[in-house]
């Protein structure tokens, strides 16, 4: 392990706004001071110290979403998810420094969700620019196949919305068909989201991978449903 990612890890230990899971066969959550925490059901209570929706991004990376959400819309509090610490550290560093009490990061499996939050303790998820494992035989690792919908159903509220924001045709199809097949309810979609006013206020953040997407004239796909 580079010196360097052995210094982020250091750092994301010590930040109030990030917990983490260091080992999947026990799970735990970890805060800045190296307790075990217990936040399921309570992160409002525990954490944010307020009522406000839970909005979670699944597969955050670097955070720039979970930020950029945290940052203009300061009435709902926002938990980026992610398995890697060195990407995470990104985002957490910047909502410390920029005292975004909404903004929090955990580091676990999208997996294990279950084991992190509580019955219908989340408002809406994102899900931006994900892995969308092209190969048809690892499609039910794509975040939007039936096995992680199971997992999101019991954890979303009844009616909270997944937005899924992607440049792969092969996701975006696949995430139609499955809400066909799986008869859930389409809110909006569009195939190309800047071909007309953009739906909603979110959709105007841009991380690195869409700059780079956008410069190489890939079409930046929307899909809003729910369970």
């Amino acid at each position: 392990m580079g010196k360097n990612k052995l210094t982020k890890f250091s750092e994301l230990s010590e930040l109030e706004n990030t917990y983490q899971n260091y080992d999947v066969k026990n799970p735990e959550l970890i805060n800045f001071e190296g307790d075990v925490v217990e936040m399921k059901g309570r992160w409002n209570e525990l954490h944010f110290k307020n009522d406000q929706p839970i909005v979670v991004e699944l597969a955050c990376g670097g955070g720039e979403y979970t930020v950029a959400m945290a940052r203009s819309i300061p009435n709902r509090n926002y938990i980026g998810v992610d398995i890697k610490g060195a990407r995470i550290w990104k985002g957490a560093k910047i909502a410390k420094s920029e005292n975004l009490t909404n903004a929090a990061f955990l580091r676990t499996r999208i997996e294990q969700l279950n084991l992190f939050f509580g019955e219908q303790e989340i408002s809406e998820i994102w899900i931006t620019f994900p892995d969308p494992f092209l190969k048809h035989s690892k499609s039910n690792r794509r975040l939007t196949s039936p096995f992680f919908l199971n997992i999101y159903k019991p954890l979303l509220k009844k009616g909270g919305f997944i937005n899924l924001k992607t440049d792969s045709p092969t996701l975006y199809n696949y995430t139609l068909e499955i809400i066909q097949q799986e008869k859930l309810n389409l809110i909006y979609e569009k195939d190309n989201i800047y071909t007309d006013e953009l739906y909603t206020e979110e959709l105007h953040f841009k991380t690195y991978y869409e700059k780079m997407h956008l410069k190489n004239s890939r079409t930046i796909k929307f899909i809003r449903y729910t369970l």
